[in-house]
């Protein structure tokens, strides 16, 4: 059968790679499995339930939750109606909820918890369309998505037949809000098709099928997730949901899954606790770590190190980087990057460890892949964003600005005909905002945001990302933003990795109080003037950052300074440390 629209992909499964666990979660310390068949009656039941609770065609229906089953339970059932899903992040403000409830017009709403009801209820006041709120989790004194599919285990299956078919490849499937770096939220609209193009495009490049296991940890609000996990069903392959951010590495250890998607933030914390683990060994153990650690950063993915390279890399690999392995399941046949840039020296050591990474780019508005490295290393090109995909178009502006064409490319933003007609042309290009180029003709390469890039006083154009990702390779470096439009110079907003300058201070000697009174600390400051000069010495004079101010705290999604996938929101940093900037240039 061929899959037209995503919940096809049921019967899909069922018929080629029927599995006893499609869907696996933790509940009360166990993995709960649903085969594909208990997958696919669930999501009847709930569709029955929410045409009894008078859902209809073209209705929208929020989901709000951590990744778990129930999320796709809930995601089939509205799809099966012809319904539209409008799935939100857990972690933005109720300010953001009622903006998206009111926008969309959202008339049911399932969230995970009591925590995320609250917010739900609060954002939802005084909002005449939304009739109802549902828990995923069993919580007491709330209504639990449990009922709803209750209401449809009443009624007749068969019932729901005409409403599938009545469901179109073009149909609007999703309304994904999206605030990126940038003030009120916008609705991207996608549908069935735009996906299923998206991951029938990517299958030929993955490198596991029925036979293999993934764990998914990434927000399934994000396009990204959300595709990788459709995938995942089309090729028959099982999707264990980590409990929590928090649970990953016990969950990696008893899934022992053979892929993973990953933002690059979790796989520079995962290196950064190797490399602190690494630094408090004693005399030979310690040597070696470092050893075996330098190695990996001088490997080439394409070879030509060397035949005694080789052999000692060999032995790394068997010695050290087999406990990397092994910390992550040891059954790692490949891990996707996307989301942001990922440091190349990260690709390097992973890969020299014989943990493929597979770095990929795309945008929400493009469901989401434009380009992957693949797991084949001579189609792989540490620091780019590898090929285009097949089916696509993808063109570089007059002014490096990526343009790209085909049919993952979204139908719009929801109710703003006047911002789509901003990023898509006549010509159907979907302007991406991301500066680039091709790599060898063939290897796209992100080399900034095209609203980031700022001009000195000077005229010389400063693209921040490129800085900001070679700044963040050091241990001293949590977090950084390049300041300086219209200034004489670059300068930095600088957030210390402070568990790194806690054991630093450990060993100087210096004792350490809070972390707000060290970054004034004299010593403390001499030593990242040291590392921002070494760091410097890889950027042209005009680039290098003259100054930097050293900031207290980290900055989070809740403080509304990162967006929902982490990365900064340069005006809302701005306009809370505006004072430190001008300091800066005074």
């Amino acid at each position: 059968m061929e899959v037209t629209r995503l919940f096809d992909l049921l019967d899909y499964q069922l018929q080629n790679y029927p599995k006893e666990d499609c869907l696996a979660g933790k509940v009360n310390g166990q993995w709960k499995k649903y085969s594909t068949q208990q997958v696919k009656d669930i999501a009847t039941q709930v569709s029955l339930g929410l045409l009894e609770l008078g859902i209809r065609k073209d209705d929208k229906v929020a989901i709000i939750s951590y990744n778990m089953p129930e999320w796709n339970f809930v995601d089939f059932g509205i799809q099966q109606i012809g319904a539209i899903s409008v799935p939100i992040y857990p972690t933005i403000t109720e300010a953001d909820y009622k903006f998206i409830f009111d926008d969309s017009e959202t008339k049911i709403i399932f969230v995970e918890n009591e925590d995320l009801y609250i917010k739900a209820k609060n954002a939802s006041k005084n909002n005449p369309n939304v009739k109802e709120i549902y828990t995923l989790r069993e919580t007491p004194g709330r209504k639990h998505w449990k009922e709803v599919a209750e209401m449809g285990s009443k009624r007749n299956s068969s019932e729901l037949e005409p409403y599938k078919a009545a469901v179109k490849s073009d149909d609007l499937l999703t309304i994904i809000y999206t605030s990126g770096t940038t003030g009120t939220p916008k609705g991207v609209m996608l549908t069935h098709a735009n996906i299923i193009s998206n991951y029938k495009a990517c299958i030929p490049l993955m490198p596991i099928d029925h036979t293999h296991r993934a764990l998914s940890f990434l927000y399934l609000c994000h396009i990204y997730e959300r595709m990788l996990c459709y995938l995942y069903m089309a090729i028959g392959a099982s999707i264990y949901y980590a409990e929590s951010m928090e649970t990953i590495g016990d969950n990696l250890k008893e899934v022992r899954p053979h892929m993973f998607t990953t933002v690059p933030r979790l796989l520079e914390k995962v290196y950064d606790k190797i490399v602190t683990k690494g630094s408090e060994l004693k005399g030979i153990k310690r040597a070696l770590f470092f050893w075996a650690l330098n190695l990996g950063l001088r490997y080439n993915l394409q070879g030509g190190n060397g035949f005694f390279y080789d052999i000692q890399l060999a032995l790394a690999n068997k010695i050290i980087f087999s406990k990397w392995r092994a910390a992550l399941g040891g059954n790692i046949k490949a891990v996707v990057s996307g989301s942001a840039p990922l440091q190349p020296r990260l690709a390097r050591v992973f890969w020299a460890a014989r943990i493929p990474i597979m770095e990929g780019y795309g945008l929400t508005e493009t469901s989401p892949v434009i380009s992957v490295n693949r797991v084949n290393p001579k189609e792989n090109r540490i620091g780019t964003v590898g090929p285009i995909i097949d089916g696509i178009e993808v063109k570089i502006a007059e002014d490096g600005e990526i343009l790209t064409r085909g049919p993952h490319v979204m139908k719009g933003y929801y109710k703003r005909p006047d911002l789509t007609e901003q990023v898509i042309d006549k010509d159907g290009w979907l302007h991406t905002g991301d500066i680039g180029e091709f790599v060898e003709g063939k290897y796209l390469k992100i080399t900034d945001r095209k609203k980031e890039m700022f001009k000195t006083s000077g005229g010389k154009y400063i693209a921040p990302q490129v800085i900001e990702n070679k700044f963040k390779e050091s241990r001293f470096i949590e977090q950084i933003m390049v300041v300086g439009e219209g200034q004489k110079f670059p300068g930095a907003l600088i957030v210390p990795a402070f568990d790194f300058l806690k054991s630093w201070c450990q060993q100087k000697g210096i004792p350490y109080t809070t972390d707000a009174e060290m970054i004034k600390n004299p010593q403390v400051l001499e030593r990242y003037q040291k590392e921002v000069d070494t760091l410097n010495e890889n950027f042209a004079q005009f680039e290098k950052i003259k100054k930097f101010v050293l900031m207290p705290r980290l900055w989070t999604i809740e403080d509304g300074e990162l967006t929902p996938t982490l990365k900064v929101k340069r005006k809302a940093i701005t306009a809370k440390n505006q004072h430190l900037i001008d300091g800066l240039y005074a």
